[in-house]
């Protein structure tokens, strides 16, 4: 499996100059914003999301400007929803960093994020990139919207296949598409091939997030987090879901007691996760995940042969082969 670096390789220069362009488009006149926007950049993941843009971009055409706007703007708006997501989750932790609430309490961590949000929305008007604007502020609708949906059926915990399609697919999905289809645009594909390459982050991010829900039945080595985080949030997920439907009627009842009532108690989280594991709700989702890959890959490789299609090929496996 291709590493990160070796992903990046096609697009090595262009992510220099990104880090460099976004660093300008979190700049502020107020020191204690300064302070904390130096604090978010310091504590980057992988940059997956310029990856796709960047990637998409060099696929369907050469990178300019646009691109680098493209990026800019996507991280300035999904940085802004992350450090909301903290206050709402009331987490300390992300990606082993003090999250921004836990350091500058949450009403400065909200501004942060309303700051993170305006720049982004300043940086597309300032430039006319209307139709960026359109693609990202559609995602991070549709995330909005898929977060609310999951919230509404944890409650009730009566989550169908179907309806988890749909959550991963806005809260998830939505973003991976929105790069791919915005790297396409910025560098003015043809419709056709922005919806192509829209439709092919759609299917990369929903095997990501299926990956994502296998880590934590143990799905997997070097687990970046503990398993059973997801039953004790009463998330309900593709293995999960899987089970249920194929237990019988008194087993159903008495998981679904379990995860109402008792999903913080380790004891009869590990019960939950076992039942899961012994059951075929693993092979099952593992199965899906492997039909989003291909639906995937069968798209891009409608685009034509370079360089950088070869690497988003490599972006695509390392989404369902990564290890955390």
């Amino acid at each position: 499996m291709l590493k990160v670096k070796d992903i990046k390789a096609p697009i090595a220069e262009e992510m220099k100059l990104f880090e460099a362009h976004f660093r300008s488009a979190m700049k502020s006149n107020t020191a204690l914003l300064d302070k904390i926007t130096h604090y978010i950049i310091k504590r980057k993941g992988k940059q997956m999301r310029p990856m796709f843009i960047f990637l998409a971009a060099k696929t369907s055409g050469r990178v300019c400007d646009n691109t680098y706007t493209a990026a800019s703007l996507i991280e300035l708006l999904h940085t802004a929803t992350l450090v909301h997501d903290d206050v709402v989750d009331d987490a300390n932790l992300r990606r082993g960093f003090f999250s921004i609430n836990a350091l500058w309490k949450n009403k400065i961590a909200v501004l942060v994020g309303d700051f993170l949000l305006s720049k982004g929305l300043l940086m597309s008007v300032e430039n006319n990139q209307f139709e960026l604007l359109r693609i990202v502020s559609q995602a991070v609708q549709e995330m909005s919207e898929g977060e609310l949906l999951q919230m509404e059926k944890a409650r009730r915990l009566n989550i169908t296949e179907e309806v988890y399609y749909d959550i991963i697919r806005q809260k998830t999905a939505s973003l991976i598409a929105a790069c791919c289809a915005a790297g396409a645009s910025s560098v003015d594909a043809d419709e056709k091939t922005v919806d192509r390459m829209y439709r092919f982050g759609l299917n990369v991010g929903m095997a990501f997030q299926i990956k994502d829900d296998l880590f934590d039945y143990g799905f997997g080595k070097n687990i970046g987090k503990p398993t059973g985080i997801d039953i004790k949030e009463r998330k309900m997920t593709l293995p999960l879901i899987y089970a249920l439907n194929h237990a019988d009627k008194s087993e159903r009842k008495m998981i679904i007691n379990t995860i109402k009532n008792h999903n913080t108690e380790p004891k009869q989280v590990q019960k939950i996760l076992e039942f899961v594991q012994n059951s075929e709700g693993i092979d099952y989702s593992i199965s899906k995940m492997n039909t989003y890959r291909d639906e995937a890959l069968k798209l891009l490789f409608e685009m034509p042969e370079s360089e950088a299609r070869e690497a988003l090929e490599g972006l695509v496996h390392y989404t369902i082969n990564r290890e955390k």
